[in-house]
């Protein structure tokens, strides 16, 4: 990961304080993803004039709102950005309302686009498609939330929320042409497809993942 331009103080900060909250997260929100999140948005940010500060510290925050639960926790998460004690050490009150916001508005569900080029470089930066990532993801999302399901129960699960979000017409959308999400994004499609194959890789991840819990 790429650290050049980020404030030394800044990174300490949020190394030993921050990105240390996402260990309790479940398993597809843990600190590799917002490693993985920081790391993409701040090589998107390499196209555009924004404040890599600012990027890495939206990218740092942008799930710690999990704490509370996930289905506000992108509302929580700018809550927790505007009542830090330690950010107005090198933001201003305006910048801190931004890096809230772009945590805000990260969310695929979200009804409206980011309000922000940083918003929607975190919420690019976080679709991170890696077609079988994404999908131990889900599964692992599945075993985490719903342990009463039985395997089919799951496997149901699993399908329509690949549908639901990434399929055509599925609710995420991209916003930065620079990503490599959208070849990604068609790749997973595809292999959404054929049913036949996505149950292979489904009970491959199911065995793997049940066997590890």
């Amino acid at each position: 990961m790429d650290h050049s331009g980020i404030n030394e103080r800044l990174k300490e900060y949020i190394e030993t304080e921050i990105i240390t909250r996402y260990a309790s997260f479940d398993p597809a929100h843990r600190e590799d993803h917002a490693r993985d999140v920081i790391s993409e948005a701040l090589r998107l940010a390499e196209y555009y004039p924004v404040d890599k500060n600012m990027i890495y510290t939206a990218a740092a925050f942008h799930d710690t709102g999990l704490v509370e639960g996930r289905e506000r926790h992108h509302l929580v998460s700018g809550g927790i950005i505007r009542e830090d004690p330690r950010l107005p050490e090198w933001f201003s009150p305006d910048e801190i309302e931004t890096i809230a916001q772009a945590a805000e508005d990260h969310r695929a569900s979200g009804k409206s686009s980011p309000r922000s080029i940083y918003g929607k470089i975190i919420a690019e930066a976080d679709r991170d498609i890696i077609p079988l990532k994404i999908l131990r993801r889900t599964v692992q999302f599945g075993l985490e939330h719903y342990p009463e399901l039985d395997r089919e129960g799951h496997w149901k699960r699993f399908v329509e929320h690949l549908h639901e979000k990434y399929y055509y017409g599925g609710y995420l959308k991209l916003y930065i042409p620079e990503s490599r999400n959208a070849p990604a994004l068609e790749e997973l499609r595809v292999m959404i497809s054929d049913e036949a194959g996505l149950r292979r890789v489904f009970d491959d991840i199911f065995d793997n993942e049940h066997n590890t819990n």
